[in-house]
């Protein structure tokens, strides 16, 4: 009998962790689940802990493969899913007991494509719940699944835009619980990292989100998301991310060009591109890039002044933000890099402590 979840983990060198994160996936509430374990040619002790785990839980498969990357990794799990969901969970990462009991029954009862719960950020001292100021639960139907979630995943429209930092709160795989029917017939893959920078998730979302007919939204923080793992992928300076954006976003543009989407569509993603001038600034102010304070900010100036980004922000609204973001996406705006370059430093301390 096919289990109710199939949950993908992919794995790269995470002894330090894959415990916890084991532990919490066997824990489940609800016992009908395979864990498809990918180790993407790792080269510590996880391979001995996956097999360990394997011997006393017959839910564990594993595929051992060499290293090709995360979204190759779970492309691997999704061929061999054979559950009528699929759920992601990252190594590093945990999940509360009742969190795919709830989602699944969600699905069933509600007749979900998708279903999605929100999430805490775990600090390792500290934990920060991620806030959605939206009822307890939400479900859109047809049509309203592409205007309300669809649209959300591309970009900011209007009041939204007054929120950077919630701009990938919607876009991440490992929140979502989804029909299996649909990722296979669609034949849905991760598109490879060194294509697209960043985003993999949301990328995949996009298009799973446009093929389903309902969508559910928990308002409940059942995913741990650990953010003191210095090694992650989202950690570190990539010298490539302004044209590996540029193609996601290419990628994206294409997408809606293919399904004749409306112009609302298109204003979203011009909005992320201008967003995104916050995470190519401090991809830019990272510890791991080398260059000098005077370099990085004629780095800034060159990518403010990229003609790509100039017309994005000719048709960019500063009039929704609050006063310290009309201030930062003022100086993107202008091509003031000196005063883009210290708010970013700010923007890093204050990131920092507040968390």
């Amino acid at each position: 009998m096919n289990p109710k979840v199939s949950i993908i983990v992919p794995i790269y060198n995470m002894e330090s962790y894959l415990g916890r994160c084991l532990d919490s996936l066997l824990g489940q509430n609800l016992r009908e689940v395979d864990i498809i374990a990918v180790n993407d040619g790792s080269t510590d002790s996880t391979l001995q802990i996956l097999n360990e785990y394997a011997k006393k839980d017959h839910r564990i498969k594993i595929i051992n493969r060499n290293n090709s990357g995360v979204s190759s990794a779970r492309n691997e799990g999704i061929k061999a899913a054979t559950g009528d969901f699929i759920g992601f969970v990252d190594p590093d990462d945990w999940i509360d007991s009742r969190m795919y009991e709830t989602m699944y029954n969600t699905a069933i009862k509600d007749k979900a494509d998708i279903v999605m719960c929100t999430y805490t950020r775990e600090f390792g001292n500290h934990s920060k719940e991620k806030i959605f100021n939206l009822p307890n639960k939400i479900k859109y139907m047809n049509e309203e699944v592409k205007v309300n979630v669809m649209r959300r995943l591309i970009g900011p429209l209007n009041q939204e835009v007054a929120n950077p930092e919630l701009l990938d709160a919607w876009g991440t795989v490992w929140s979502k619980l989804y029909r299996t029917d649909i990722i296979k017939q669609k034949n849905l893959k991760f598109v490879d990292l060194k294509e697209v920078g960043t985003n993999e998730d949301t990328l995949f979302n996009i298009q799973a989100v446009y093929y389903s007919n309902s969508f559910v939204f928990l308002n409940h923080p059942f995913y741990h998301y650990w953010r003191a793992n210095a090694s992650s992928v989202t950690a570190g300076f990539k010298p490539d991310l302004l044209e590996q954006w540029f193609n996601l976003y290419k990628i994206i543009e294409n997408f809606l060009k293919t399904k004749n989407m409306k112009e609302e569509y298109y204003l979203a993603l011009n909005n992320r591109i201008c967003l995104n001038t916050l995470g190519l600034g401090l991809n830019t102010i990272s510890k791991s890039n080398k260059l000098s304070a005077l370099l990085k900010i004629k780095y800034i100036n060159s990518f403010l002044n990229d003609y790509r980004i100039k017309r994005s922000f000719s048709q960019f609204p500063l009039s929704h933000f609050p006063v310290i973001w009309k201030v930062f996406y003022y100086c993107a705006k202008m091509r003031i890099a000196a005063g883009f370059y210290l708010l970013l430093v700010a923007i890093e301390i204050l990131r920092k402590t507040i968390r």
